[in-house]
C-alpha cells in the first residue's frame, strides 16, 4: 500500500510543480486559461504558493502522516475549486483534468489514512 501512496504523491507532486513553473514564467496558455476563468493575475502569486506548498507537504507527508493527509485535504479543495472554476464559466475541455486531479488528491488522503 506505501507503494501505491508514494507513487501517487511522486505523480501530483510533479503535476503540481510544472503547473506552478508555468504559472510563474505565465506562459501565454495559461495567462490566458487564468483570463478566461476570471482569475485576477494578483491571485497567480497564491495560486503559486498553494501547488508549491501541497506538493512539500505530500512529499514530507511520506515520513510524518497527519501533514500529508492535511496536504492532500488542502490539494483537494484546491482542485475542487478548480473544477468549480472550469464549471462556472462552462469550460468543458478545461474541467476534466481538475476532476482527475481531484481524484488524486482524494485517493491520496485514502491511501496515506491506509498507511498510518
Amino acid at each position: 500500500m506505501f507503494v501505491s501512496l508514494a507513487v501517487v504523491t511522486v505523480f501530483l507532486s510533479a503535476v503540481l510543480l510544472v503547473s506552478a513553473g508555468a504559472k510563474s514564467v505565465r506562459t501565454r496558455h495559461i495567462t490566458e486559461q487564468m483570463s478566461a476563468l476570471g482569475v485576477p493575475q494578483s491571485m497567480m502569486p497564491f495560486l503559486i504558493g498553494a501547488q508549491i506548498a501541497g506538493a512539500a507537504g505530500a512529499i514530507a507527508g511520506l515520513w510524518w502522516g497527519p501533514l500529508g493527509i492535511a496536504a492532500a485535504i488542502g490539494l483537494t479543495l484546491y482542485f475542487a475549486g478548480a473544477v468549480a472554476a472550469h464549471l462556472r464559466v462552462g469550460d468543458r475541455k478545461g474541467a476534466p483534468p481538475a476532476v482527475v486531479l481531484t481524484m488524486a488528491s482524494v485517493a491520496l488522503i485514502a491511501l496515506r489514512a491506509a498507511t498510518l
